[in-house]
């Protein structure tokens, strides 16, 4: 991230994007999505069909780490997010 100071909805899309290229086998198809709401953000996060599996990870490990970082994110920004892996 270039702008440090940026406290734009930017930075828990660009969270959730880097980790989830580094996962997957196909980076070049990460897509993330932000869908604002009054109270809420969601995050979704599409991947290749044969990655899923990578950022679901073994019972659900990994999906879950990720909810958790940007749990935490969120709430440093004062905001709340929730990650949706869309197949």
């Amino acid at each position: 991230m270039t702008d440090a100071g940026a406290q734009a909805p930017m930075p828990l899309k660009a969270l959730i994007h880097a980790i989830a290229t580094e996962l997957v086998d196909h980076p070049e198809e990460v897509e993330v999505d932000e869908v604002p709401g009054d109270h809420n953000t969601v995050i979704e996060l599409h991947v290749a069909k044969d990655d899923i599996g990578k950022v679901i990870g073994k019972e659900g490990r990994t999906a879950q780490s990720m909810r958790t970082l940007l749990t935490a994110l969120a709430q440093k920004l004062g905001r709340r997010a929730h990650l949706d892996i869309v197949d």
